[in-house]
């Protein structure tokens, strides 16, 4: 069977399988009842089985203390179905095999036939190889409709990825409700209009652009995801991709310096210099906000950024300066990583972990906090030594933003070239790892920097093939023998996983090249380039 991302072990014999009708039954032990609620729910829509539940049901949820997490491990006989499963999210990774073993129409919202319906006789067994896969998705520069975030971690479910890493706050919009400080929705959630294209092109749109999501909708959300096996992990960016909060509270940028009463919310694409002043009042500031983002995330990490900040603006502010010399610190490198250790302590102090992208190495390594290494593996690597938890990112392979191929008909062609084998081929372990710092890398994730998309469709189109790609790498055994994994069977297996696509609406990148409706003539994009350098 074409399963993705493939099962450690899995073995199809040559018997009868299990045909499901209307007496079909369905019902799961104590610990299952998500899984239980949400196969019931999914499979009943696109069959129109009622799948009612039963002492002794046709197919079967229970769990088993022997088994880790997520691990599971599904059989099926000719007279049932059995999923066995180490805890909650192992039991919806196994409903989601189950699901993908019936074939493309088992993914639609509603029954097209109501007969037919047969499982495999099969023999699974299936566990991660790591614990952390995630998506990032950018909802700053572009706003996703709430209903969209909703489809995503379905989206995410079906390819067995864990971790939903919501990017709320930059300079070009700001977009988790504060309700202590409204104006950061009320100002900074809406600019003016938005930059089309690399900035090369020098060229704007005339639209404003925003939204926010309120507190109920992402509790709403983090709900919705769980009973999925997914966490959604906040990320509230600082010090610096900040100009829309000091637009919306022109206090926290740095006074001495600039008219900051005078910014608006960012309208170009690329890194701005207005970054926050680091006085005890944007420090409290900031820790009133991440206090309601601790009442609506119960995330045991919170990412708070920590990339990308320019120091001009604090060499030239007498305040930084002498915040510098109050501290002893050496540098402003020093200073961002005062900053970031201060949140740190602050977040630990609740229970609560930091994790970072791996500028917060610069300037000494805020302790306890996690790396997310998005310039190449150098940080994770580095971060990995010291012993802290690592998430390898790196932009070279794992920017689902970046164009998918050559040519003229790419839409807004930024950067260079990922195409799904290269994104296939992708290890995250770094090679210079020895066994005992491999440990440190938790997981991986790929990342979806949303300038260039301003649609759920544009989304789905950069995001999609490739994201299953990923969620193979991510999810399945490196071979025991060394060898390379095997593309072939997987752009074999790809050819059934575009039918279950195609039935979830998911507006991906066709293998043979973009529709006529995906092509954006005329839009400047960055310069084709070789695949920058490994860092």
């Amino acid at each position: 069977m074409d399963l993705i991302p493939a099962p450690i072990a899995q073995r199809f014999p040559d018997r009868p399988g299990l045909p499901l009708g209307p007496a079909t039954t369905l019902a799961g032990g104590p610990g299952t009842e998500e899984a239980e609620r949400w196969l019931r729910s999914a499979l009943g829509a696109a069959t129109g089985l009622a799948l009612p539940p039963a002492a002794e049901p046709v197919l079967a949820l229970a769990l088993d203390a022997a088994l880790a997490p997520e691990e599971y491990r599904l059989t099926v006989e000719a007279d049932g179905a059995r999923i066995t499963a180490g805890g909650p999210a192992g039991a919806h990774w196994g409903a989601q095999t189950l699901r993908q073993l019936l074939g493309p129409e088992a993914y639609r919202r509603a029954a097209v036939r109501r007969t037919g319906w047969r499982l495999p006789a099969c023999e699974i067994a299936d566990a991660p190889r790591f614990g952390w896969r995630g998506l990032l998705l950018d909802v700053a520069r572009h706003f996703l409709p709430f209903g969209e975030l909703l489809r995503y971690v379905d989206l995410l479910a079906v390819h067995k990825l864990n971790v939903l890493h919501l990017h709320l706050t930059d300079d070009q919009g700001w977009r988790f409700e504060v309700k202590r400080f409204p104006r950061l929705t009320e100002v900074g959630s809406w600019r003016t209009h938005s930059m089309v294209g690399f900035r090369a092109g020098q060229r704007w749109d005339d639209r404003p652009h925003g939204g926010h999501y309120t507190q109920d909708q992402l509790r709403e959300l983090v709900a919705y995801a769980a009973e999925r096996g997914i966490t959604v992990l906040p990320e509230i960016d600082l010090p610096g991709h900040t100009q829309a909060a000091i637009a919306a509270y022109p206090e926290l940028g740095n006074t001495d310096v600039v008219d900051t009463t005078s910014l608006g919310v960012g309208t170009d694409w690329g890194v701005c210099p207005n970054v926050l002043n680091v006085s005890d009042a944007t420090l409290a500031f900031f820790e009133g906000v991440l206090e309601e983002v601790l009442e609506v995330f119960p995330s045991e990490y919170v990412h708070l950024g920590g990339d990308e900040c320019p120091k001009d603006q604090w060499r030239a502010s007498p305040a930084a300066q002498a915040r510098i010399k109050e501290l002893g610190l050496a540098d402003e490198d020093e200073l961002q990583s005062w900053v970031i250790r201060h949140f740190d302590r602050w977040l630990a102090d609740r229970g609560r972990r930091l994790i970072g992208w791996d500028e917060i190495l610069e300037g000494g390594l805020a302790p306890g906090a996690a790396v997310a290494s998005w310039r190449g593996y150098a940080g994770g690597v580095a971060a990995a030594r010291a012993g802290h938890p690592v998430v390898i990112c790196p932009e070279q392979h794992v920017y689902l933003d970046r164009r998918q191929a050559d040519g003229s008909d790419e839409p807004i062609p930024i950067s260079h070239v990922r195409t799904l084998a290269d994104v296939y081929r992708f290890e995250p372990v770094p090679a210079s790892l020895d066994e005992v710092s491999a440990r440190q890398v938790i997981g991986t994730q790929a990342c979806f920097w949303s300038e260039f998309a301003d649609d759920a469709r544009e989304f789905d189109y950069r995001i999609f093939p490739r994201l299953a790609a990923f969620a193979e790498v991510a999810w399945s055994p490196l071979p025991r023998d060394g060898a390379d994994r095997d593309l072939a069977g997987f752009e074999r297996r790809m050819r059934t996983h575009y039918a279950r696509l195609d039935a979830l609406d998911v507006a991906y990148r066709p293998p043979a090249g973009p529709h006529p409706w995906q092509r954006r003539p005329g839009v400047v994009g960055r310069p084709a380039e070789g695949p920058p350098p490994e860092a």
